[in-house]
């Protein structure tokens, strides 16, 4: 299951420096996961210190659907 990514989000991008794939994209004020490229580690899970970051099973699907969306728009996050 992908990781999911909800508005909690503080854009530290700790998650984005473990990501081994580099599955997270950037806006302005959070970062979102792609679905096609996540590996489904669960690194980043761990690794948020707002707990903003979970398996898409355990999300909401609002931010499921927010994640693939805004992952098609946003950029690739820089590390």
């Amino acid at each position: 299951m992908p990781s999911v990514v909800n508005d909690s989000c503080i854009l530290c991008k700790s998650c984005v420096e473990v990501c081994p794939v580099d599955a997270f994209h950037e806006g302005d004020t959070q970062v979102v996961v792609d679905p096609d490229t996540c590996i489904d580690c669960g690194v980043c899970i761990g690794e948020c210190p707002q707990g903003a970051i979970s398996s898409d099973s355990e999300a909401d699907e609002k931010w499921v659907k927010f994640n693939a969306e805004k992952a098609a728009e946003w950029p690739v996050a820089s590390k």
